[in-house]
This record gives structure tokens, C-alpha cells and sequence, in this order.
């Protein structure tokens, strides 16, 4: 054989080794891709945050800041409870009307902070609003996505979420966020409607869509570990969880 001929050769083959090199990389992103899509998560409740589009604000402050509300009622015995201390950063999930971030605010003082997290900017601008009529000068508003929490990482201390876990429309997107923004010795405190046919409303039945059991294996599964479950609330439930060693 030629010098020729084998150059040809060993050019042919050369082709033919990138065209299989060519081929495992386009089947390699492929699968990588399909992959994504089957990773992402779908929605568990779609719809479940249609009212907070576009929300009327004091409809909401009359719901949720109203006497006879377990929260609102037991609001200052569950802030002693989730034990704030000055110089932490307090994440309110699902602040709505701010109730709780109000609270929290003076508490963390000085040298803390609390972010008012809101899927609406609506219940985040009128939060600031009120934040600033009362003097509270620590309060950070973030309007956040369905799937994400909407805070960088190693940000928080604690991470309180008040009858809102249930409208996490994606949850494994939305701990897996939280957790990240959580820090090493944080704490992530979940008040919740118990949904139990002996106390639970028809309301909280048809509208609430995990029982205190599977809230606390979402948040194993997510990397978390139940730390305390205080009897302090009737209709709800208080758990507490840090991050899983």
C-alpha cells in the first residue's frame, strides 16, 4: 500500500472516529435534556395563587388580621415561640399583609433584618408602606416566584412560614431554594391548618392540600429535620426543623 492510499485511510477513519464522537455527544445532550424536563416539577395545586395577582389589600388585612384567626390571636405568643433574637435575619414566607414581619421587625433589632417574601408586590409594597408609617426601618421586601424563595445563599437564621406552606404550588423547588438560603445553624418553623375531619373546617379540607405527616417528610425528603412540634395552636400545628446533618 501506497503512501497515498494509507493517507486516505487513516483520513477516512479519523472522519468516521468524529462522527461517532459527534453522535455520543449529541446522545449525551439529549438525554441530559430529557432529563431536565422529567426533573422539572410540576405544579401540585395550579391555581392555588390566583387571588394574590392582583390582591385588594384591605380585604386581605380584614382576613387575615382579624380576631378570632388562631394566628392572629396566638401572633404574640408564636413570635416568643419561634425565639428571634437581635442581630438575626428572619425570612417571612408568604408575608401577605405583614402581620408577622411587623412583629418580627423590632424583635431582631439591633442589627437585624427581616425580608417580607410575597409572591405578590402588592402585599410587598403595601408591607414597606406600613413598615415605614411605624417606624420599622429593618424590613427588606422581595417579591418572589412559585418556585423559588427568592434570597442568596447562607442569608437567613430563620425562615417562617404561617399558614402558607400549603400554597407552595412547587415545593421541592421551593425547599430546595429555602434550604440553600438557610444557614448552617438556621431554623425553618412551619405554622400550619391540621387537617384532620375532627377539627379540620370543610374549608381546610377541600382547600389544604398536606396533613402535619406528609409536611414533615416534604421537608426530610428536602434535607430538613424536625427538631420540635409545640403544642401551642388548636387549628394548626407549629413544627420546627434545621437542616439535616
Amino acid at each position: 500500500m501506497g503512501k497515498k492510499e494509507a493517507g486516505y485511510i487513516y483520513q477516512v477513519m479519523a472522519m468516521r472516529t468524529q462522527h461517532r464522537q459527534l453522535s455520543f455527544l449529541l446522545l449525551l445532550c439529549s438525554l441530559c435534556l430529557a432529563w431536565s424536563a422529567a426533573a422539572q416539577e410540576q405544579s401540585v395545586r395550579p391555581g392555588i395563587n390566583r387571588h394574590f395577582v392582583d390582591p385588594d389589600w384591605q380585604r386581605w388585612v380584614n382576613t387575615f388580621e382579624r380576631p378570632g384567626r388562631e394566628v392572629y390571636d396566638k401572633r404574640h405568643a408564636i413570635v416568643e415561640a419561634s425565639a428571634p433574637r437581635p442581630g438575626m435575619a428572619v425570612a417571612d414566607i408568604g408575608a401577605g399583609t405583614g402581620l408577622f414581619t411587623r412583629l418580627f421587625a423590632p424583635r431582631v433589632e439591633p442589627g437585624g433584618t427581616v425580608y417580607a417574601i410575597d409572591i405578590s408586590k402588592s402585599f410587598i409594597d403595601n408591607i414597606l408602606r406600613t413598615c415605614r408609617e411605624q417606624g420599622l426601618t429593618n424590613v427588606t421586601g422581595i417579591v418572589n416566584t412559585p418556585e423559588d424563595v427568592g434570597l442568596p445563599a447562607d442569608a437567613i437564621d430563620l425562615a417562617f412560614i404561617t399558614d402558607t406552606y400549603h400554597h407552595f404550588e412547587y415545593p421541592r423547588q421551593t425547599l430546595a431554594s429555602l434550604h440553600q438560603a438557610l444557614r448552617r445553624d438556621g431554623r425553618v418553623i412551619i405554622i400550619d391548618f391540621r387537617r384532620d375531619p375532627r377539627i379540620s373546617s370543610r374549608w381546610v379540607l377541600g382547600h389544604v392540600r398536606t396533613n402535619k405527616a406528609q409536611t414533615i417528610q416534604e421537608m426530610k425528603e428536602a434535607g430538613f429535620r424536625l427538631v420540635a412540634d409545640k403544642p401551642l395552636l388548636r387549628t394548626n400545628y407549629f413544627l420546627e426543623f434545621v437542616k439535616s446533618e
